[in-house]
C-alpha cells in the first residue's frame, strides 16, 4: 500500500440555511477573508485558494432536509481556552458540553445554525 501525501483538503462544503450568516461567523472565527462563490451569487466562501490557507470552506444553501447537524465535527486547537470560549460565544456560538479527557481540555460548541465544532486545548497533567 503507498501513501499519498500530496492530498489535503481543498474545500469543506458546508450545506445550510443562510450562507451568508454562517460564513460571515466562520470568517470571524478563524480570522480568514469571506467572500462570494465562483459557482453561484447565494454561494459564500471563507479562505483563499492561496494552498497555505486551505481548506477553504464553501457554505451554499440546502433544503433542511439535505443538512445534516453532528456529521462532520471539525475540531479547533488553541492554547487559551477560556479566552476562545468568550470569544466564540461573543459571535453567536453555543455552548454544548464541556469535558477533560487528559491532557486535552474539549468543549464542544454549536455554530447559529446547530453545527457541532470542537475547541481543544493541550493541557500540561
Amino acid at each position: 500500500m503507498t501513501s499519498n501525501a500530496s492530498l489535503f483538503f481543498a474545500a469543506v462544503n458546508i450545506g445550510c440555511a443562510d450562507p451568508a450568516g454562517l460564513a460571515d461567523f466562520w470568517g470571524k472565527v478563524l480570522g480568514r477573508p469571506v467572500s462570494p462563490g465562483v459557482t453561484a451569487p447565494d454561494v459564500v466562501t471563507v479562505g483563499t485558494t492561496d494552498p497555505g490557507a486551505r481548506p477553504q470552506m464553501v457554505f451554499h444553501p440546502a433544503p433542511e432536509a439535505e443538512r445534516i447537524v453532528g456529521g462532520f465535527v471539525p475540531t479547533l486547537l488553541t492554547e487559551d481556552h477560556d479566552e476562545e470560549t468568550r470569544r466564540l460565544t461573543g459571535l453567536g456560538a453555543k455552548l454544548v458540553n464541556e469535558a477533560y479527557l487528559p491532557p486535552i481540555r474539549l468543549t464542544v460548541f454549536a455554530d447559529p445554525e446547530g453545527n457541532r465544532f470542537q475547541l481543544a486545548t493541550q493541557q500540561s497533567e
